[in-house]
């Protein structure tokens, strides 16, 4: 009965370990976003200088195809919200759900990635790289760092769906998927910022 007893406590001691252990993982990785906030906010800032330093080139009006972007715009979106649901089938336990809408998180995530570089090429090889102004030097840093980050993103879901489908929903991969979620959502909320000041007003504006 006392083995029992302390079997349960030593038990109880190293799951209540697990659970701070993730909670400073997942503290220390919000340390890590808001130093990634300073870096986009610089890569906006140096945008928001440079955007009429043309050289004569293009401008935003006169490259940007909005609905394009819209499209690309919305892959990511819809990938948020399938990593949303990929959180609630862990909270349910069930490997299949999570990997299920990992795989379609990994799918709209790499559409993304996929028409950013169609954008790019077409840019480059109409003669508009990030060598022709200071506007589309600032936009290649800031988008590119953007596709960047999703493209390590895509890396880190294929990682875990294999980490999940071998070793199933423990505390340390739980830990990890809302760290992940942390840095999807994160790259959602800049690609926003993203659209509406490169984008949405190169063209209006």
């Amino acid at each position: 009965m006392a083995t029992d007893t302390l079997t349960n406590h030593d038990a109880a001691h190293a799951e209540h370990g697990h659970h701070d252990a993730g909670e400073t993982k997942v503290f220390g990785f919000w340390i890590y976003l808001m130093s990634d906030c300073v870096l986009f906010a610089s890569l906006f800032a140096t945008y928001a200088v440079l955007v009429h330093g043309t050289a004569g080139g293009p401008t935003g009006k006169d490259i940007f195809e909005l609905p394009f972007v819209l499209v690309e715009t919305f892959f990511l979106l819809f990938s948020s919200i399938t990593y949303g649901m990929a959180m609630l089938g862990m909270t349910k336990g069930s490997v299949k759900a999570v990997n299920g809408w990992l795989f379609l998180t990994f799918l709209f995530g790499l559409g993304f990635i996929g028409m950013e570089l169609y954008e790019f090429h077409h840019l480059i090889k109409e003669g508009f790289g990030p060598d022709r102004s200071g506007f589309l030097s600032a936009f290649f840093a800031l988008v590119a760092t953007h596709g960047i980050h999703v493209t390590c993103g895509l890396i880190w879901i294929i990682t875990m769906m294999v980490q999940v489908s071998r070793r199933g929903l423990t505390a340390v991969n739980q830990t990890r998927l809302m760290c992940l979620s942390l840095f999807w959502h994160f790259l959602d909320v800049v690609w926003i910022c993203v659209f509406t000041v490169v984008y949405l007003m190169g063209v209006l504006g």
